[in-house]
């Protein structure tokens, strides 16, 4: 960038690189504490202690990226500037920090739908896949909790592909007892 004939060069002050290397290092711990407690089993999700490591990813995060925003808009080059910017930092972190414990409170603690057994098989519909012989097995596909399951199954007389059936009784985790619907 030239100014009346002379080179300038844009300098960023060295308390917003400071910010910016803490935030940046906030980032870094939320992304693993997100995501490889779950994937690389750091940690043990029940010791949160008196904040959460997310909340303290967070806090440090937004911290050092709003204290570096305020220090480049006083372009901080005071301690007075500088501890501005503490402050604006201070003041996006900790409802940062809040929001990030709220959140990752409610994803480890999200309710779920029990895993289906092979009690809930009984009473499905599906259709059949490949034919069921007399004396044999073929199969079925039925949906169990909303998903498609493919079953082994018999039936008391032979049924094509494409009847249309009813499960009557669980012979196994994988075999089912069907008659046409």
């Amino acid at each position: 960038m030239t100014l009346h004939g002379v080179d300038t060069v844009q300098v960023v002050a060295t308390g917003t690189l400071i910010f910016l290397i803490i935030g940046g290092s906030g980032v870094g711990v939320l992304a693993l504490a997100l995501v490889g407690s779950g994937l690389l089993h750091l940690g043990h999700p029940d010791v949160d202690g008196p904040a959460s490591l997310e909340a303290v990813a967070g806090f440090t995060g937004a911290f050092g990226f709003g204290a570096a925003i305020v220090n480049e808009m006083l372009g901080g080059r005071t301690p007075g500037m500088i501890a501005a910017a503490v402050a604006g930092g201070v003041l996006a972190a900790v409802p940062t920090a809040w929001l990030a414990a709220r959140l990752s409170r409610a994803a480890r603690n999200m309710r779920t739908d029990a895993t289906p057994t092979r009690s809930h098989l009984a009473g499905a519909t599906g259709l059949v896949v490949t034919p069921i012989p007399t004396d044999g097995y073929g199969e079925v596909r039925v949906r169990l909790a909303g998903q498609p399951v493919k079953l082994n199954a018999r039936a008391d007389r032979p049924l094509p592909v494409g009847a249309r059936i009813f499960v009557v009784e669980a012979l196994s985790e994988t075999s089912v007892h069907v008659e046409t619907y």
